[in-house]
């Protein structure tokens, strides 16, 4: 195992200049940008439009939720990877560089349920004043309660401290808004586009779920901090993707990334111990479980539009690392930290790594302390003569690492945490 006792002695590149750092700042990532531009496309069109029909109303509250939903639909998400990844690696960087940050796709969403539910208030007002159809403002004010309990739950500080409860509203008070707007519009006498959009939408809603089912999984437990869980049902996931698992399957889903391995059926996910499920999952080993949706492009399928990356993963970060480490579509060079890796992850899987990364920087929490990631990174990325880092960690040490790197004009990239 290749290790370092290096201190992070090396000097950081300097920082750009102000007005460029600026745009690298986490509130204006590239989520947050396409949430405002949504919200921009809307408010000129009130500008323009203005005044506005109680039909116009309507139609603009359907295509801004129908935004929101179906940016988020699987089968979506893998074209926009598919198209953002195209662009062969002679392309300039600064382009690729954008590109790389398809995975922001989530502002959309967020753009769209914000200026949606805006829209909505608006015609539920319209719609009152009115006041010709008692049962119509009836259900448009519950459905204006509906949208703000599912915006407010949403808003990060929920979120991410209630995270399961956020899911549960989420899940629920989506299909029964989507229940809601079918009511609303034929008691609207709609048109024939109105209706067209709702039906796309709902099948957009429909479709993971009608992949329903529940199949066998053989769980290995390599200590109490992990499990690996091998599943061969029939369906070998691409590199990169991932599966949403669940004992529960109304109530509760994770996802974690496909580990498929070259050559062979099936696909292992790697489950550490982070919460209540994935503690339940590691203790008791389930022989079934249930999954759903469709595999979903994660966010290191990017890699492919540099000639060369640098992984950086702590802990379990090392799974959605790993189908792409075995791939080597892209030349890669790995740098993980992680406590004690043979007794928390298995001599196999250590092994299976390191014969796939036999340059892997491995460096062990528990003997040398926890090291400074932006300079491993910075280090690695100089040497290996990478275009770009790809870091798989926590939240806090992503977004350490992505814009440490990215404000001194590295291209980096990190889960965002935006669902």
């Amino acid at each position: 195992m290749t290790t370092s006792l290096r201190r992070e002695t090396v000097d950081l590149p300097p920082l750009l200049p102000a007005h460029r750092r600026l745009l690298k700042h986490p509130r204006l990532m590239h989520h947050n940008r396409l949430a405002a531009l949504v919200i921009l496309v809307n408010l000129v069109f009130l500008y323009a439009g203005r005044p506005l029909s109680t039909p116009t109303l309507g139609h603009a509250s359907l295509a801004n939720l129908a935004l929101a939903v179906v940016i988020r639909q699987q089968y979506v998400v893998n074209a926009l990877f598919r198209l953002a990844t195209r662009p062969p690696t002679n392309w300039p960087l600064r382009i690729r560089w954008t590109l790389g940050k398809v995975y922001h796709f989530g502002g959309l969403h967020v753009g769209g349920a914000l200026a949606g539910a805006g829209w909505f208030l608006a015609l539920a007002v319209a719609v009152t004043t009115d006041g010709d159809n008692g049962l119509l403002i009836a259900v448009s004010w519950t459905l204006v309660a509906l949208l703000a309990v599912i915006v407010a739950t949403a808003l990060p500080p929920f979120r991410s401290r209630h995270h399961d409860l956020f899911e549960k509203i989420h899940r629920f008070g989506g299909w029964t808004a989507l229940v809601l707007f079918w009511t609303h519009t034929l008691l609207s006498t709609p048109g024939p586009v109105p209706l067209a959009v709702l039906a796309v939408v709902t099948f957009s809603v429909a479709l993971p779920w009608l992949r329903l089912r529940k199949v066998d999984v053989r769980v290995e437990r390599p200590s109490p901090h992990v499990a690996l869980a091998r599943f061969d049902y029939g369906e070998t996931p691409f590199a990169g993707s991932s599966t949403a698992v669940s004992r529960s399957p109304l109530t509760e889903w994770h996802s974690f990334a496909n580990v498929p391995s070259p050559g062979e059926s099936g696909f292992r996910l790697t489950i550490s111990r982070a919460g209540d499920w994935t503690g339940s999952f590691i203790d008791d080993m389930p022989a079934r479980v249930w999954v759903k949706g469709i595999t979903t492009a994660g966010v290191a399928n990017i890699e492919t539009l540099f000639t060369k990356v640098v992984y950086v993963a702590t802990g379990s970060g090392i799974g959605p690392c790993l189908p792409h480490l075995l791939a080597a579509e892209v030349p890669s060079r790995l740098v993980w930290a992680t406590r004690d890796p043979r007794t928390t992850y298995g001599d196999a899987l250590v092994d299976e790594i390191l014969a796939a990364q036999p340059h892997a920087l491995v460096w062990d929490t528990s003997r040398h302390g926890k090291p400074d990631m932006v300079r491993l990174a910075y280090e690695t990325y100089r040497d290996f003569g990478a275009e770009a880092v790809i870091c798989i960690s926590n939240k806090k040490l992503t977004w350490q690492v992505v814009h440490g790197l990215e404000r001194r004009g590295i291209p980096a990239y990190g889960a965002i945490w935006d669902s």
